[in-house]
């Protein structure tokens, strides 16, 4: 329901922008993370879960564009690929939804004890650390199942949710808490809706890239750039934030072990105030993690990439790769 909720959107706004264009949506597929509902993602272990399908009809040009939440795209896409157009972020915070007896609580008032429900590690592991209290245990299926699962059982308190999936279906009046940077810090590309279309075709490229918002390009470059040095994934906690202003791009980045009781959390920013330029020729396919943006100007994009590889490389220095190796090793061995 959510993916075609998403889908409506870009539709519906690519109708508005080209209403000569006659927009026809496929018939929804389901992918491996939509079919294996019964272990954890983080186990599964391939890498493109929700966008294989998919890709596959697009390379059939059985379908031309493909709408995806950015943060299920891998940072490396496979050739012939690319993401033509991000549109401007949802909110990309964690949200707590409590369960109906424990409406009007936050995380910190809930009993000793309680069971929070959550399929990300990055969410447990921030969590886990904050309030050593809980007890934090897989989740999985779609929205609405997991809502269910908490509504109509006792086994859930809370379960955690990304806020934007929350706002898009109409049940905002659900979150209880809005868990800020400070309590968890989100996933790369939460809260973005990504397009992906075939590389070569310009038409659709040209197309599309009117949907692009460059603060929220220029954003998740940089998450997206900082996930793909770390080799980062579903099998490890990495998290972000990051805000763009007065010309600034500030990225956070940090990764933790699996407890949350290891961690490293740094901050840093560039200056990413640059003009557009006139890139015709060849310069025109420069993919920046995957993401093909026209619009935005080529050296900010530059700087929004090379800002997500340093500070990659500076944790990375810090000794990032032994709390993610341990982290993968300990998640495998679940």
């Amino acid at each position: 329901q959510l993916a075609r909720i998403q889908t409506d959107s870009v539709v519906e706004t690519l109708r508005e922008l080209y209403p000569d264009l006659c927009f026809e949506i496929a018939v929804a597929m389901s992918t491996t993370g939509d079919k294996i509902l019964d272990t954890a993602l983080s186990k599964i272990g391939e890498k493109s879960l929700f966008t294989k399908e998919l890709e596959n009809a697009l390379e059939r040009n059985e379908v031309d564009l493909v709408v995806h939440s950015l943060k299920d795209l891998p940072t490396s896409l496979p050739p012939g690929f690319t993401i033509g157009a991000i549109c401007k972020r949802e909110n990309p915070l964690d949200a707590v939804v409590f369960h109906p007896k424990h409406r009007g609580k936050t995380l910190s008032l809930l009993p000793e004890k309680s069971v929070i429900g959550t399929s990300s590690l990055r969410r447990a592991a921030q969590l886990k650390k904050k309030f050593p209290q809980l007890e934090f245990r897989d989740i999985r299926g779609n929205l609405n199942t997991r809502l269910k699962k908490l509504d109509e059982k006792e086994d859930f308190s809370a379960i955690i949710l990304a806020a934007a999936g929350l706002k898009r279906m109409g049940w905002e009046n659900r979150i209880g808490q809005l868990l800020s940077p400070e309590d968890c810090l989100y996933a790369v590309g939460q809260g973005a809706l990504a397009v992906e279309v075939r590389a070569k075709d310009q038409e659709i490229l040209n197309m599309v890239s009117a949907l692009h918002d460059a603060d929220t390009v220029l954003r998740c470059i940089a998450e997206r750039a900082f996930m793909k040095r770390l080799e980062g994934g579903c099998s490890v906690p990495v998290a972000v934030h990051t805000v763009l202003k007065d010309g600034q791009l500030y990225l956070t980045g940090a990764v933790y072990s699996l407890d949350g009781s290891d961690s490293l959390k740094e901050t840093m920013q560039t200056n990413v105030n640059y003009p557009q330029q006139n890139e015709d020729g060849p310069n025109d396919d420069v993919q920046h993690v995957g993401i093909t943006a026209k619009n935005v100007p080529g050296q900010a994009q530059q700087a929004a990439e090379n800002l997500g590889v340093e500070l990659a490389s500076l944790l990375l220095s810090k000794g990032a790769t032994h709390i993610l190796s341990v982290a993968r090793q300990l998640n495998d061995a679940r």
